[in-house]
């Protein structure tokens, strides 16, 4: 549970920047093509409901980790106590009455750092602690191939010749031999290559790089926003988008959950916020502002534009434009290359560690660590991405099974096994001042029950493409 110094601190609204940095990434790429299959009112359904349960499931992670603060400070004034027993038994009866409640603002605080891993480790018993990191590892092993995909099929179609009507097989160049295909491959192998070598050593983010690249995804999204409408205005709607299309709702329910991902890395984000009592109202205006964006992307793309790439980026690299026009639209087409590039290293690192937590627990430094897991974090996600160049299709599988387990039944199951754990532990401990305000356990089941209801639909619907395809 490691302290943070004054220094490491900063304000609310910059941890609202650094949430919104985490939250708009690659998913939000892909809504307007989720938009185009679920149609218009079903994907702005898909965006309202999803990112309000992940609202909902941030707060119940920001209460288990306020409780583990809680129980770690009491096991250390446990242990001071039992320390000063040892060596003064004639004040055992004072000791042993420490004041282990009455500082609730020390208790119930989100000033050290708990990682969703050591909450784990607090709430759950073995069997459940590596289910726990199987699940991050799927997600992470999800997130790395989506990243690498969205590098080297961005990188793809800016290298190769525009052509509308072009498909993978279709040569990248006229009068040569290699596919559009085989120049994706070699751009994901050039990836893996050239950022696969930073994953065994350590990377780490600072502030300055985190404001910088929001202001940089700021104006990405304002820009994608602001062409789509120009283009809407000039042209009228080119696209005609059904109201709802119930196929494509397990779609849009994956690339929404995608979408809105931030609470594996929340305690990271929250521990340093100087003034947390901000955080009730400056979180939900954050989740607010993240959902207008993913609506104004979404509606003005699937309008826009007859057909929608998986990555809404290259839309505006095929638009015909002259000028600065055409600037922004290599700016935009390169845009997934800027960003993933720099968080790219730092997912997969994150992954090997998660992988070190499985098999190499407590164990020194060794080779298995330093050289294998590594190697056992790049390959199995580039060896996906090579297969397939489905940007969509990867956001849609990770979001809807790893992300629903990491978004929806990790803090679930987190918050429930914390308030079991402080009301056994701590029966005498105030009330939470981080709780959730949707602390009734019927929000549990609201949330088992969503996500239940979205894996079935998303299954059903993969296993009935798979007997379309071969029957």
């Amino acid at each position: 549970m490691p302290e943070l110094s004054s220094s490491d601190n900063y304000p609310t609204w910059m941890g609202m920047v650094f949430v919104f940095n985490l939250i708009i990434g690659t998913g939000a790429l892909t809504l307007p093509s989720a938009f185009s299959h679920a149609g218009w009112l079903g994907g702005l359904a898909m965006v309202i409901l999803v990112g309000f349960i992940s609202y909902v499931t941030v707060t119940f992670v920001i209460e288990a980790m306020a409780s583990a603060n809680a129980i770690l400070h009491h096991r250390a004034l446990m242990k001071r106590a039992t320390a000063r027993e040892a060596h003064f038994s004639d004040d055992s009866d004072t000791t042993e009455n420490a004041p282990l409640v009455a500082e609730e603002n020390v208790m119930f605080s989100l000033s050290s750092r708990v990682e969703m891993g050591e909450m784990a480790t607090i709430y759950f018993n073995g069997p459940g602690i590596i289910a726990f990191y199987l699940c991050i590892a799927i997600y992470l092993y999800g997130d790395l191939s989506i990243y690498a995909a969205a590098i080297g099929t961005s990188l793809k179609d800016v290298i190769c010749e525009s052509n509308v009507n072009a498909t993978m097989d279709t040569p990248c160049w006229s009068n040569h031999e290699i596919t559009r295909f085989g120049c994706y491959r070699l751009c994901v192998v050039a990836t893996g290559l050239f950022l696969g070598p930073f994953v065994f050593f350590n990377v780490q983010k600072t502030k300055y790089i985190q404001m910088l690249t929001v202001v940089f995804r700021v104006c990405a999204f304002t820009a994608m926003i602001l062409m789509a409408l120009i283009r809407l205005m000039r042209n009228g709607a080119e696209g005609h988008p059904s109201t709802i299309s119930p196929s494509g709702i397990p779609r849009a329910f994956g690339a929404c959950i995608y979408s809105f991902m931030c609470h594996h890395s929340l305690p990271s984000l929250l521990a340093p916020v100087r003034e947390k009592k901000h955080l009730s109202w400056q979180l939900p205006l954050d989740f607010i502002l993240i959902a207008t964006f993913y609506v104004l992307l979404g509606i003005t793309g699937v309008f826009a534009f007859e057909n929608i790439e998986d990555l809404y980026t290259l839309n505006f690299l095929d638009t015909p434009s002259e000028g600065f026009m055409r600037i922004i639209g290599y700016f935009l087409a390169l845009f997934p290359v800027f960003t993933l590039s720099a968080s790219l290293p730092v997912v997969a690192i994150t992954l090997r560690n998660n992988l070190a937590a499985i098999f190499a627990r407590g164990q020194q430094p060794s080779f298995l660590r330093r050289a294998i897991l590594p190697l056992l974090a790049l390959l199995p996600a580039f060896g996906v991405t090579l297969l397939t160049d489905s940007v969509s299709s990867l956001v849609g599988f990770t979001g809807a099974f790893a992300g629903a387990g990491v978004q929806y039944l990790t803090p679930v199951i987190l918050v429930y096994c914390a308030r079991r754990y402080v009301s056994l532990t701590l029966p005498d401990a105030p009330v939470n001042p981080h709780r959730s305000p949707f602390h009734h356990s019927a929000w549990l089941i609201i949330v088992i029950a969503w996500c239940t209801l979205g894996v079935t639909f998303v299954t059903v619907n993969f296993f009935s493409h798979i007997f379309q395809q071969h029957y």
